[in-house]
């Protein structure tokens, strides 16, 4: 019952569209009607400026990092990191298929991370440098993204067992499916490139 709560009380959570809220705002618009229709911080970073995006950020992470300390530390402490794994992929679950919106929604990114160190701050941390480095070589953010997941697996098998690293897996599933487009846009040439060293310089200049 505990991981049943634990993962419903994610998806409940994860519901809660940061990105929706700023977006009415801002723009007095949907997110959804805006840019790329993507309830995420990209997208409010290029509709209404950074700013806001790190608002859409913190409420993204937040929302994630909620429910699953909750649940480890508070609900279900027998369960342990398993709790943490059962309602970070509720909140992923939450953000990316919505039922208020018809189960469209975003694409997980920053939920994903904030559930990966729920379960481990160390390799969870880990798992995000390597997905960042990913697109810091490549320059493309898809590639990023499905690295974040796919890195934290093996940890989340052989540190906290089967039950943990099944739930990793599918949050990397989950990551794949909705960077496909994305990913198969890579070869050609059509997928956006991010350069964020020189956005970084050209924003300190």
């Amino acid at each position: 019952m505990g991981r049943f709560i634990s993962l419903l009380l994610g998806y409940v959570f994860g519901n809660f569209l940061t990105a929706e809220v700023v977006s009415r705002r801002i723009s007095g618009k949907s997110v959804f009607d805006i840019g790329t229709g993507n309830p995420g911080m990209a997208n409010i970073v290029n509709q209404c400026g950074v700013k806001y995006g790190m608002v859409v950020l913190a409420g993204d992470l937040l929302k994630t990092f909620v429910p699953c300390l909750l649940c480890r530390m508070i609900l279900f402490t027998d369960l342990g990191a398993t709790a943490a794994a059962y309602a970070g992929l509720g909140a992923v679950l939450g953000h990316n298929f919505p039922a208020w919106h018809r189960f469209r929604g975003g694409k997980g990114v920053a939920c994903t991370c904030a559930a990966l160190v729920s379960i481990s701050f160390g390799y969870g941390l880990l798992a995000c440098i390597i997905g960042l480095i990913g697109v810091l070589i490549s320059h493309y953010l898809p590639i990023g993204a499905v690295l974040i997941p796919a890195a934290f697996i093996l940890p989340a098998f052989y540190c906290y067992g089967i039950e943990a690293g099944i739930l990793t897996a599918i949050m990397a599933i989950i990551m794949l499916q909705r960077h496909m487009p994305g990913l198969k846009n890579i070869p050609s040439g059509t997928e956006p490139r991010k350069d964020l060293l020189k956005a970084l310089r050209r924003k300190k200049g």
